[in-house]
């Protein structure tokens, strides 16, 4: 194996070693956002199959979300175990494999209980290949981690596309095994060089929380779960956004249809091109002007978004939104990985993905107490209670 951090005086392997493992990783971040979106776009068509009703849809949707959940909670314990490298691995491994699962169900229940397996894979491997990113960018001193987020994004904007543009053509089946076999190969070809690849040992001004975990101090513990709660904020607006947004511009701005589904994608394009730029801006402002900037940023574009009159102006609204909300989960997330390793990725990464459980329904109930777009404003609320926490954490 390769060591990242070796006494030796020839300085140009490790960065070289630190160098490959950036690239891998980020075909591991684009990895997962692919297969992820692949399944999303063919979600009707599995509906179709099964004969469920939106309602049982529903709950066997949670499947992912609670497999997820569960799942990070421990995956955490496994990294320091064994290693975030291994986990990584393994986890996109079973992520290919059950990718393949929900067209060969033909009930609700059936689906609900493979969609436990895939929200176990895609819940480990965000929370192993995240703690993986933590190391590195300690490692390099460099705020690298918006950069692998901005890999999800693109992995998902391809899955979708390609997705969307095989429906016609390929039944689910063939399709979701079609993404099995990319994982696959992708996993065994990126696999082999991350196991090659030994962890990037800890700055020397930094305890070493991967190799020798420390007990946590309350206010460590606090801290931890103080980003974890803004990752809930800016996941909350994803989750919102992602399936209330199009229905906004449509029921209550007439929309075409085909105009209101770029909605969301407005949303992503933008949220990608704010993290792809994540690195420079916090190299440049700092962590704390990037929390504060974004969640002010992002409050601002969702009270344009939800309260605009007119269509084009809650299109910009939205990508307003998407550029504010870019880089907090990154920054949230390598900030909790910091301070308490594979766990406070854990502990983060869980709120996180909460916050984009909670954030569909939370809306659904207040849309129905009093309108949608007043609905779409808690995202607003929220973005700014993430600027305001980063504010007074900045010490």
């Amino acid at each position: 194996m390769n060591k990242l951090a070796s006494g030796s005086a020839d300085t140009t392997k490790p960065s070289r070693d630190l160098t490959r493992l950036r690239i891998v990783l980020t075909v591991f971040f684009a990895l997962d956002g692919f297969i992820f979106a692949g399944w999303v776009v063919r979600i009707p068509a599995i509906k179709e199959q099964t004969g469920a009703s939106s309602s049982a849809l529903g709950l066997a949707l949670l499947g992912v979300s609670v497999g997820a959940v569960v799942t990070m909670v421990f995956t955490g314990r496994l990294c320091r175990r064994y290693g975030s490298h291994p986990v990584t691995v393994a986890c996109g491994v079973l992520l290919s494999l059950s990718v393949a699962l929900p067209p060969l169900t033909h009930s609700a229940t059936a689906l609900a209980a493979v969609l436990l397996v895939f929200g176990a894979a895609y819940g480990g491997i965000n929370v192993a290949f995240n703690s993986a990113a933590v190391d590195l960018v300690a490692a390099l001193r460099r705020p690298i981690m918006p950069s692998f987020h901005a890999a999800f994004s693109l992995g998902g904007m391809v899955g979708a596309g390609a997705g969307g543009l095989m429906a016609g053509s390929l039944s689910p089946t063939r399709h979701l095994l079609g993404l099995t076999a990319i994982g696959l190969l992708v996993t065994a070809v990126a696999g082999r060089a991350l196991l090659r690849l030994s962890p990037p040992a800890p700055p020397t001004d930094r305890p070493d929380t991967e190799k020798a975990p420390r007990r946590l101090d309350s206010r460590t513990r606090r801290l931890v779960w103080i980003f974890g709660f803004i990752a809930l904020c800016t996941a909350f607006g994803e989750g919102a956004l992602a399936d209330w947004g199009a229905l906004h511009l449509e029921q209550d701005l007439n929309a075409h249809p085909g105009m209101a589904a770029a909605g969301y994608s407005c949303f992503a394009l933008a949220m990608t091109l704010g993290r792809l730029s994540g690195t420079t801006l916090l190299e440049r402002l700092g962590q704390t002007p990037i929390l504060v900037a974004g969640g002010t940023t992002a409050a601002a574009g969702m009270l344009l978004g939800a309260l605009a009159p007119t269509v084009w102006l809650a299109l910009l609204g939205f990508a307003i939104t998407g550029l504010g909300l870019a880089n907090i989960f990154p920054v949230a997330v390598e900030r909790a990985g910091a301070l308490a390793g594979p766990s406070g990725v854990a502990t983060a990464s869980t709120l996180g993905y909460g916050g984009m459980l909670l954030g569909p329904p939370a809306i659904g109930f207040m849309a129905d107490w009093f309108t949608l777009p007043i609905a779409l404003t808690s995202v607003a609320a929220l973005a700014g209670v993430a600027a305001l926490i980063g504010y007074t954490t900045r010490r």
